[in-house]
C-alpha cells in the first residue's frame, strides 16, 4: 500500500537519518538529501526514496565515506580525471558534472572521468544539470556485474546506465536508460506495486522468459536492451570509462564482494549556447514531426523523451510523493 509524503517532510527525515549515521558535513548531507528528494518528486522512486535505506546501509558498512569529496588527479585541456575517494555518489557526480560544465564554457566541450565513487542514484539528474547550464549532457556509470553478456548465463557485464540530455526552453529532452531492458530499480518498483512488466524483461529461475519482476530479481538474468546491441554497448561503455578514469571495471567491482561500490563514471558537457541561434526552432521541428506519427491505437500517442516527467512532478509536489508504506517504515526505523 502506498502513502503520500510531502517533499519537505521527506527531506527533513533524510537529513535526520544522514546525521544519525555519521554524516557531519552538513553541505554534503543537505545536497545528498535534496537530490534524493528531487529524484522521488520526479517519479524515479527506485533511485530516490526506495534506494535510501540501501545508501544508509553502505555508509554503515564503510563503503561510502560520507564526508569525503572528490579530488583532482590529472588535467589536460578539456579533460580532467578525478578520484571520488568513496564519497557520496550523488554529490560526487554533481561536483564532477559542474566541472565538465565549467570546462565546456571554456573550451566548448568538457569531459570529467571519475573513479572510486559510489552509486549516483538517478543518472538523469546530471544530464539535466548540464542542460540547466545550456549544455548538452552525456554521462554514464559502470556497475557491479549484474547482467549476462549476450549468449551467456552468468552475470559478467553491468547494465551500465547511459544518459543523453538536450537543453530546451520549457522542458529539457532527456533519455536515461540502463543497458538492460529494465533496471533493477524498475524491477523493484514494479514488484512493490504488485504489477507485471509491460514487456518481457528477463528469465525466471527455470530459464523461461518472463514479465514477472520478482522472478527476474531472483535469477539475475536480465535481457540486454536490444539483445546483442545492449550487451555490446554495455561492454564498450565499461571499457571507455575504465581506461579514461583509470578506475575499476565491472569485473573488478565484482571482485569486491556482493555489494556495489568503488565505481567509475564519465561526465561530458557540450556548450550548446554557442552552436546555433536556431536551437529552439530546430528542436521544435523534430518534436512536431515525431508527434505527428500515426499512433498505434486510439489510446496511444507518440512521446518525446522526458515528456511525462514534468506531469508526474507537478502531481507529486501537490499530492505528495507516493511511497510504499513498508519502505517508509524502514526509513523511519533507520
Amino acid at each position: 500500500m502506498s502513502i503520500f509524503i510531502q517533499a519537505e517532510e521527506m527531506k527533513a527525515v533524510f537529513l535526520e537519518k544522514l546525521k544519525a549515521h555519521g554524516v557531519t558535513d552538513m553541505e554534503i548531507a543537505d545536497e545528498c538529501a535534496a537530490i534524493m528528494v528531487e529524484n522521488s518528486v520526479n517519479g524515479v522512486y527506485s533511485h530516490g526514496v526506495n534506494r535510501f535505506p540501501r545508501m544508509i546501509s553502505y555508509i554503515d558498512k564503510g563503503y561510502i565515506k560520507p564526508d569525503m569529496r572528490p579530488t583532482l588527479v590529472q588535467s589536460f585541456g578539456a579533460f580532467e580525471k578525478w578520484d571520488g575517494n568513496l564519497g557520496m555518489g550523488n554529490t560526487n557526480a554533481r561536483i564532477c558534472m559542474d566541472r565538465a560544465i565549467a570546462l565546456a564554457k571554456q573550451f566548448g566541450i568538457g569531459c570529467v572521468a571519475l573513479k572510486n565513487t559510489n552509486h549516483w542514484m538517478r543518472g538523469g539528474q546530471y544530464g539535466l544539470q548540464a542542460a540547466d547550464a545550456g549544455c548538452v549532457g552525456i554521462c554514464w556509470s559502470n556497475t557491479m556485474p549484474n547482467m549476462p553478456a549476450w549468449g551467456g548465463v552468468d552475470c559478467r557485464i553491468g547494465n551500465n546506465p547511459f544518459i543523453l540530455c538536450v537543453p530546451k526552453e520549457g522542458g529539457h529532452l532527456m533519455m536515461d536508460g540502463a543497458m538492460s531492458q529494465f533496471s533493477y530499480g524498475k524491477l523493484e518498483t514494479t514488484r512493490l506495486a504488485g504489477k507485471k512488466l509491460p514487456v518481457i524483461g528477463g528469465y525466471d529461475t527455470n530459464g523461461e522468459l518472463t514479465d514477472d519482476p520478482g522472478e527476474i530479481e531472483k535469477s539475475r538474468r536480465l535481457i540486454p536492451m536490444g539483445y546483442w546491441k545492449g550487451s555490446g554497448m554495455s561492454i564498450l561503455l565499461d571499457m571507455i570509462v575504465t581506461i579514461l578514469s583509470d578506475g575499476n571495471s565491472v569485473c573488478e567491482v565484482g571482485k569486491l564482494g556482493s555489494d556495489e561500490y568503488a565505481l567509475s563514471q564519465i561526465f561530458i558537457a557540450i556548450n550548446a549556447e554557442k552552436t546555433t541561434d536556431r536551437r529552439e526552432a530546430l528542436l521544435e521541428n523534430i518534436i512536431e514531426d515525431v508527434k505527428n506519427s500515426i499512433p498505434v491505437s486510439e489510446k496511444s500517442r507518440p512521446r518525446v523523451p522526458n515528456e511525462r516527467s514534468n506531469h508526474v512532478r507537478e502531481e507529486n509536489l501537490v499530492d505528495g510523493v507516493p511511497v510504499d508504506e513498508s519502505v517508509w517504515q524502514t526509513i523511519l526505523a533507520l
